[in-house]
């Protein structure tokens, strides 16, 4: 997948019938989906990928930064599993797993990013990070702005 690609399945816009506000992310794990919450009752909906079984997670947090064309340092965990990995890749490697664009969120090491493998959006793939088509975490970043809630369930 190359940096900026549009490749992306349209997110579906749907009626949602919640009590997040307009411009809450919410993320459902068991559902791989991703909601941006819009007003008058409608979301849009993305198919993400999400943390494998031992690495999924709940909770609040907010965007804390947006960047395109992100630099990526592999946390601890995968280096542990994965010492070959170079300190960092940066961003437009066709090896770095954040893709086109990346939403960090605050209070840990996770983020909404793009990817350079597309074929594991949709599945339960991550150490925890949610996983986006470029195309459409380039469509999500448009939308949102540092500090959006963001609210990952199960």
């Amino acid at each position: 997948m190359q940096l900026g690609s549009t490749d992306a399945w349209a997110a579906d816009l749907i009626a949602f019938r919640e009590a997040f506000s307009p411009g809450t992310i919410v993320v459902r794990t068991s559902e791989r989906r991703l909601y941006l919450v819009l007003r008058n009752g409608r979301a849009l909906r993305y198919i993400v990928g999400v943390g494998r079984v031992g690495r999924q997670w709940v909770g609040k947090s907010h965007i804390e930064a947006k960047f395109i064309g992100p630099n990526w340092a592999p946390p601890d965990a995968i280096r542990r599993d994965k010492p070959q990995l170079p300190a960092l890749i940066p961003g437009g490697s066709p090896s770095n797993p954040m893709g086109a664009a990346a939403l960090t969120l605050a209070g840990g090491t996770y983020a909404i990013h793009g990817t350079n493998a597309p074929e594991t959006i949709g599945g339960f793939v991550s150490y925890g990070c949610i996983r986006m088509l470029n195309g459409d975490i380039l469509d999500l970043y448009a939308r949102v702005d540092v500090g959006s809630r963001v609210i990952v369930t199960q």
